[in-house]
C-alpha cells in the first residue's frame, strides 16, 4: 500500500515540476527574447523573469528533496547535506515570495486610484520602492540563515551524539518543528503585505465603481477590467501560497507522529504552488498570454 502510494505521489511531483518547469521557463524565455530584441523591458516584465527563475529553482529544490529523502536519507542528515538543502530551500523561497510581493505591490500602485499624498508619493517612486523593498527583503533572508546555520549546528551535535538509527529517527522530529516555524515567522511580513494590497485593490475597485454608477457611465470600463485582473493575480498568489503552507505543516506532521506518508502528501502538494502560479501570471499578462496563444497556433498548425 505505502508502496503504491509513493509511486502515485512520485508521478504527482514529477508532473509537477515538468509542468512549472514548462511554465515558468516560457515567462523567462518571453522577456529574454523581448529583452534581446529591444534591449529594454517594462519594470513588470523585470520582474516576471526573476520570479519565474525562483520557481524553476523552488521545482528542483522540492525534486531533489523528494529523491534524496527516498533513497539518500542518511545522506541528508549529515551538516553538508541537511545545511545545502535548508540553505536552498530558504533562498528560493525568499525571492518566490518577496518577488510576488513586488508584484502584487506594483499592480497596486499602478491600478489602484486613491488621492492620499502618501499613495501618490509612492506611486510616482514606484521603481525606486521596489528597489529599496528588495535590497531590505535582503537583511529578512540573512537573518534566516544565520538561524538555520546555528540552529543545524547545535542539532547535528545532538545528532552525532547519538549511536543508533532508531534514536537518530526520532531525534528528527526536532528538526523540522523549529526550522519551519522559523520559515513561517521571515514569510509572514511579505504575504501579510500581499494581503493588504489585496484588500487595498478591492476598496479602489468599489470606489470606482460607485463612481461610475454616480456618472451612468458602464462599470466594465478599461480601469475596472484592470483592477479584476490585478485583483486575480493577487488572490491566486495568497490562494496557492496559503496551499503551499498548508503542504508544509503537513510535512512536519511525518516527524511528529513518526509517519512520512505525511511528509510524502505534503512535498507533492508543495509542488501545486510554484508550478500552478506561472500559468496564472501567463494569462494574467497579455503579451505572455498572446505569446503563448501563438505557440499554441504554431503547435496545432504544425499537427494538422
Amino acid at each position: 500500500m505505502e508502496s503504491a502510494v509513493q509511486i502515485t505521489l512520485t508521478i504527482i511531483i514529477v508532473a509537477g515540476f515538468i509542468i512549472g518547469s514548462l511554465g515558468n521557463g516560457f515567462i523567462v524565455l518571453r522577456n529574454c527574447i523581448d529583452w534581446t530584441n529591444r534591449r529594454k523591458l517594462s519594470l513588470v516584465d523585470q520582474i516576471l523573469p526573476g520570479l519565474a527563475l525562483s520557481r524553476i529553482g523552488l521545482l528542483w529544490e522540492i525534486l531533489v528533496n523528494w529523491f534524496g529523502s527516498l533513497y539518500y536519507s542518511a545522506l541528508l542528515m549529515r551538516g553538508p547535506g541537511l545545511r545545502m538543502i535548508a540553505f536552498a530551500w530558504i533562498i528560493t523561497n525568499h525571492f518566490s515570495i518577496w518577488l510576488a510581493t513586488i508584484l502584487s505591490i506594483f499592480y497596486l500602485l499602478r491600478i489602484a486610484n486613491f488621492s492620499s499624498p502618501f499613495f501618490l508619493y509612492l506611486k510616482w517612486r514606484v521603481k525606486k520602492l521596489i528597489l529599496m523593498i528588495l535590497v531590505g527583503s535582503l537583511v529578512f533572508l540573512f537573518l534566516n540563515l544565520i538561524h538555520i546555520n546555528v540552529y543545524i549546528n547545535d542539532w547535528m551535535h545532538v545528532y552525532e551524539g547519538n549511536t543508533t538509527w532508531n534514536s537518530r529517527t526520532r531525534d528528527s522530529a526536532t528538526f523540522s518543528g523549529p526550522t519551519i516555524l522559523t520559515m513561517t515567522m521571515f514569510t509572514l511580513i511579505p504575504f501579510t503585505v500581499v494581503l493588504i494590497s489585496f484588500l487595498l485593490l478591492i476598496f479602489s475597485l468599489w470606489k470606482h465603481l460607485n463612481r461610475m454608477q454616480l456618472h451612468s457611465k458602464r462599470p466594465r470600463d478599461s480601469r475596472t477590467k484592470a483592477h479584476i485582473n490585478a485583483l486575480k493575480t493577487v488572490i491566486s498568489f495568497l490562494l496557492l501560497y496559503s496551499t503551499f503552507f498548508l503542504a508544509l505543516l503537513i510535512a512536519s506532521l511525518s516527524h511528529t507522529l513518526q509517519n512520512k506518508l505525511y511528509l510524502m502528501f505534503g512535498q507533492a502538494i508543495g509542488t501545486v504552488y510554484p508550478s500552478s502560479h506561472s500559468f496564472i501570471l501567463i494569462l494574467g499578462n497579455s503579451k505572455l498570454r498572446q505569446a503563448s496563444l501563438c505557440c499554441c497556433g504554431c503547435r496545432g498548425g504544425a499537427d494538422r
